[in-house]
């Protein structure tokens, strides 16, 4: 009988640098392919983006609070997330975006109390700075979260917040996209 043959210390320092290299480039060639197919061909970096229609039919039909959806925003901004919710005491329609810097920002419509919606929305203590005059509404301009500025138009049945990371041209050009 034969016993199986083991290497031996002597068989693994014939090995080079080289066949290390030559190893991982076998796996890592495969995943470079592969992610660049995924961002190239597929648009692996383009935000995803929803039809936010059918939740703003769900708003309106619910009639509690006029419903004002974006108008006019270029091709590159995309929705990317639509909900309506009844809560107790009103209901909220919430529409995210990407802007043409892919910063999130969100449009909230609310017809709940804006002394509980805007705390819950901006911050515990927001502080309004300033004002953005769009047409004949004027909003006022909020500090929020850290990192976060906000527009406000308070309208009697409703609230409209426009809140996100993006500068105040972003948020103006989307409170000026409202009817």
């Amino acid at each position: 009988m034969s016993s199986p043959e083991t290497p031996t210390v002597g068989e693994r320092a014939q090995r080079r640098p080289r066949d290390m290299a030559l190893s991982l480039a076998v796996l890592l060639v495969p995943i470079a392919l592969l992610l660049l197919f995924y961002r190239l061909v597929l648009d692996g970096d383009k935000p995803v983006a929803v039809d936010p229609e059918p939740t703003l039919q769900e708003a309106r039909s619910a009639a509690a609070f006029e419903v004002a959806a974006p108008q006019g925003l270029g091709a590159d901004w995309h929705v990317q997330s639509a909900t309506f919710k009844r809560e107790s005491g009103g209901a909220t329609l919430r529409l995210g975006y990407a802007d043409p810097d892919a910063k999130p920002l969100q449009l909230i419509e609310s017809s709940l109390a804006t002394a509980t919606l805007i705390p819950a929305e901006l911050g515990k203590d927001p502080e309004a700075v300033g004002t953005f005059r769009a047409g004949a509404r004027t909003w006022q301009r909020y500090d929020g979260r850290p990192g976060e500025d906000a527009l406000v138009l308070l309208e009697k049945g409703r609230t409209i917040i426009v809140v996100g990371p993006a500068e105040e041209q972003t948020l103006e050009t989307l409170a000026s996209s409202l009817p």
